[in-house]
């Protein structure tokens, strides 16, 4: 069996989405004739912590892991946040009013850590890693990025060694939504686009999360990119039976930033009456600003604000959904984000009521899979109008599952399996 060494800065414990597409990789990589060893950070201050995530570890194989140095507990502490609350980009989803603290700890974080926060950990990374790969060689590099620290070290280590390496990318570098609100600099930007034009040069594959994110990829440089999409795991949804509720439910799960406010859609709810009982149910992290507008929704409708909840409880909500709400980001690049929750919606084969562009990748997938709708933000009666026919005791969703089949993330990982093949 051919090794293959996996670089993630997202492992469990930690928990939420961006764990999930380097682990469930790992999960299946055996499968398709490739031993995982993967190397992760030691002592990382993840956002979130789902320890359920430990039962996709393949038994069997080697974790290596290094110590890192992170910033986010200086910043914690210097915003008044505290050590143990939970950070995320503060510039999607504000848990209060951004401060001057906050503006700067953003601007030093654009400015001052390239690729990124995580950017302490790429020398010592390379040194251990060298030296580790000069007794147990392995025969590709994977890399899952963001952080893009770890699209830096495999870069360091392609150099070095010049064992194979696939790149793969959930998010954008340069050209991700969230850049431009880091205040980077002339100087800083050189550096970033200097270092992605490298990677994409020392790197045998490229592969990212959509097909317009290829493309887009592709126009700054980079060549012959895959595709590979975020997934689901079946073996998630194998426990999972359906409970029923008086209420007709309307389900968020994830992060619900400041970028995809659903101002329209709560106008909707705030001002339409419909033929039953509403309850709306939101999973996740909430910005202020979001959470202060659906808070005024109360004593129209039922509105549950659930916080973090392990995985586990997601899907199960997720499941129990009449409706699942998936906006998109309101920015440049929207028309290839593809949220990792798209795939655990369609799996639940409930019905999906997507906002953001109908000619976006999302739109795309929900039209193909017979799933849902897609409505612009602004598209109130589009919007009010589906909500009344999923309604109705007559109506049913007839999804196609051969078509969301090939979304699994066994699917998805025999494609990776066929690319390292290709490039060793």
């Amino acid at each position: 069996m051919k090794k293959v060494l996996v670089i993630s800065y997202y492992w469990p414990p930690a928990g939420g989405v961006s764990v999930l597409r380097a682990l469930k990789i790992v999960k299946y990589l055996q499968y398709f004739g490739w031993e995982p060893i993967v190397y992760a950070p030691l002592n990382a201050d993840y956002p979130f912590l789902d320890p359920n995530n430990e039962r996709d570890i393949p038994k069997n194989i080697k974790v290596l892991k290094k110590p890192i140095i992170e910033p986010f507990k200086a910043f914690k502490l210097l915003s008044g946040r505290g050590t143990g609350n939970q950070l995320n980009s503060i510039v999607h989803v504000r848990d209060k009013k951004i401060s001057w603290i906050d503006k700067i700890g953003i601007w030093i974080r654009g400015n001052c850590f390239i690729p990124d926060a995580r950017s302490l950990w790429i020398k010592p990374s390379v040194k251990f890693l060298l030296k580790f790969l000069e007794k147990n060689p392995v025969d590709a590099i994977f890399t899952d990025g963001p952080p893009h620290t770890n699209t830096c070290i495999a870069n360091l280590l392609k150099k070095k060694t010049g064992i194979p390496w696939l790149s793969d990318y959930q998010d954008p570098w340069t050209q991700v939504d969230y850049y431009q609100m880091f205040s980077i600099s002339k100087y800083a930007h050189r550096i970033h686009s200097r270092m992605e034009q490298e990677c994409f040069v020392n790197a045998n594959k490229i592969t990212i999360a959509s097909p317009s994110w290829k493309n887009d990829l592709e126009r700054i440089g980079a060549k012959d990119v895959e595709v590979i999409y975020f997934g689901y795991d079946e073996a998630d949804f194998k426990d999972l039976e359906r409970n029923e509720s008086e209420y007709f439910d309307i389900v968020h799960i994830g992060l619900l930033g400041i970028d995809r406010h659903p101002r329209e859609l709560i106008s909707v709810l705030h001002t339409t009456t419909f033929s039953r009982k509403i309850r709306l149910q939101l999973a996740g992290q909430i910005d202020v600003e979001v959470k202060k507008d659906l808070n005024e929704l109360q004593g129209k409708i039922e509105v549950e604000f659930l916080g973090a909840v392990t995985r586990k409880e997601a899907l199960q909500i997720a499941f129990n959904s009449d409706l699942l709400l998936l906006p998109l980001n309101k920015a440049n690049n929207v028309l290839g984000r593809l949220p990792g929750k798209l795939y655990e919606y369609l799996r639940t084969y409930n019905p999906i009521l997507a906002l953001g562009p109908i000619n976006s990748d999302a739109a795309h997938i929900i039209k193909t899979t017979h799933t849902g709708r897609c409505f612009e933000y602004e598209d109130v009666k589009g919007q009010m109008d589906y909500i009344a026919q999923v309604m109705q005791e007559d109506w049913e969703i007839l999804p196609d599952k051969k078509a969301i089949e090939k979304f699994s993330n066994f699917q998805q990982t025999k494609i990776i399996a066929n690319l390292l093949n290709e490039i060793t």
